[in-house]
């Protein structure tokens, strides 16, 4: 009988699912990446998961209401995004899939803006230049070579290997183990090594491509996919919040400095569907969730804070609060979205003017006109 490919494989792990700091000789380096991080921070990072986790299950509450069209799930998924997003620098850029609600948060990104794409009212709601973070893409895999090639724009562009930390500049690109099996992701893996292009191919491996288990996706742990490509690879407990933090700002010091790519196995699990569209008791079991529900992130990083004395109720009341206010507001916020104007469809498909877009655009314009002369302006517009 094949191992299976999540056995076997070393992992990156500096506190364990029962809350206790793990010091090994084998982690060091990485424990010295976030020795800095105190009582403050560790609560920030906490503080993090929780809201990110109140926006999801609102989101997917939303969702079941009829607000939203679709929904997907970043449940289970909190570490891996909120760790790797604030190892990140305010020049780095990220290019999300579609499920990276942690990542767009440590970005500033509103989470409600999200929203929009899921409402249908609009194909991201944000503006990728303000935060560094691209819109979502629901292509999978396809955004691993447009973050391969902007990683490869902002090294000719000379924003690489210049020893100014404000200046030097790294990519990220997240995407799940089942576009591992996409041909985008190896390409991009090829373009990266050869040009030794700052950018770091963040895998998020939680087990399960909608209904594909990992098992049916390689024959060994996804780790060694960029091995394969000469992209030095790490594998990382993507529950740990900490060893993601680590492993995210050592790939992206090496990045900046012209050391080129890496490739991240962030190994979680989603807790939730693939989408609210998804029935995962279908294809997995009860017993199999109850196991990495015990692998909760948040629960991990609660339990450490405790027992490092690091824990203050009355500022878990003010974070229950604050998520409180969140989940109102988002409730409000999707309530209100309208309908944009059906000639927005023209807007931003690029960037200055084209003359093939104009002319369609006129067209339309004058298409709409043509049922408010006749009296069905309403009618027209809504179809």
């Amino acid at each position: 009988m094949n191992q299976h490919p999540d056995e076997g494989a070393p992992l990156v792990q500096l506190v364990t699912p029962e809350g206790v700091r793990v010091t090994t000789d084998e982690n060091a380096a990485y424990r010295e990446r976030v020795a800095h991080l105190d009582a403050a921070a560790l609560r920030d990072l906490y503080r993090d998961m929780v809201l990110v986790r109140r926006f999801d299950t609102e989101a997917t509450s939303l969702q079941r209401q009829g607000e939203l069209g679709l929904f997907a799930q970043s449940l289970g998924q909190e570490a891996a995004q909120i760790g790797s997003g604030r190892a990140m620098a305010p020049q780095d850029y990220a290019f999300p899939s579609y499920r990276e609600h942690g990542v767009a948060h440590t970005r500033g990104v509103d989470l409600a803006d999200v929203l929009r794409l899921f409402r249908g009212v609009d194909h991201g709601g944000w503006d990728p230049t303000a935060h560094n973070f691209h819109l979502y893409t629901l292509v999978i895999g396809s955004h691993t070579l447009h973050a391969t090639g902007y990683a490869m724009g902002v090294q000719r562009d000379g924003l690489v290997g210049t020893g100014d930390p404000e200046r030097d500049t790294a990519v990220v690109t997240y995407f799940g183990d089942g576009a591992t099996s996409q041909g985008d992701v190896s390409e991009a893996l090829v373009f990266a090594a050869v040009n030794n292009a700052p950018v770091v191919l963040f895998c998020q491996n939680n087990q399960w491509a909608i209904s594909e288990p990992t098992s049916k996706q390689t024959r060994v742990p996804l780790v060694r996919r960029g091995d394969g490509f000469g992209v030095p690879s790490v594998r990382v407990d993507g529950n740990d919040v900490l060893a993601c933090y680590a492993v995210t700002a050592e790939a992206l010091e090496r990045a900046r400095s012209g050391g080129g790519p890496t490739f991240v196995e962030a190994y979680t699990y989603r807790m939730g569907a693939h989408t609210t569209s998804d029935d995962p008791s279908r294809y997995r079991s009860a017993a199999q969730e109850d196991y990495w529900r015990q692998r909760d992130p948040i629960d991990r990083l609660a339990v450490l804070l405790r027992s490092e004395d690091a824990w203050d109720e009355s500022w878990a009341a003010d974070l229950q609060a604050e998520s409180d206010a969140l989940g109102e507001r988002l409730r409000e916020t999707v309530r209100g979205f309208t309908a944009p104007p059906s000639s927005s469809m023209f807007d931003h498909v690029y960037a200055s003017e084209h003359a093939t877009v104009a002319a369609e655009q006129a067209w339309f314009a004058e298409y709409e006109t043509s049922f408010a002369d006749a009296g069905g302006a309403a009618q027209g517009g809504a179809r």
